[in-house]
């Protein structure tokens, strides 16, 4: 078990300003939209971590903080 910072999916799309509600955040990933390394993923409170990457509407982005 690591203590390496953690942060939810649908927390980071909001702090990343890809989408400005919790609403929209839980449309989109549950809607399928998102991808988390390179798989469909549709758990808004998946634990994302430093390195991982995320794509949304034909962009990606890294998790980096």
């Amino acid at each position: 078990m690591t203590d390496e910072p953690t942060i939810d999916l649908q927390d980071w799309l909001k702090f990343a300003g890809l989408v400005g509600t919790g609403g929209e955040a839980k449309y989109l990933i549950q809607g399928g939209e998102v991808k988390l390394n390179g798989e469909t993923e549709t758990r808004r409170r998946k634990k994302l971590r430093r390195g991982d990457e995320i794509e949304i509407e034909g962009q990606r982005f890294k998790v980096d903080w």
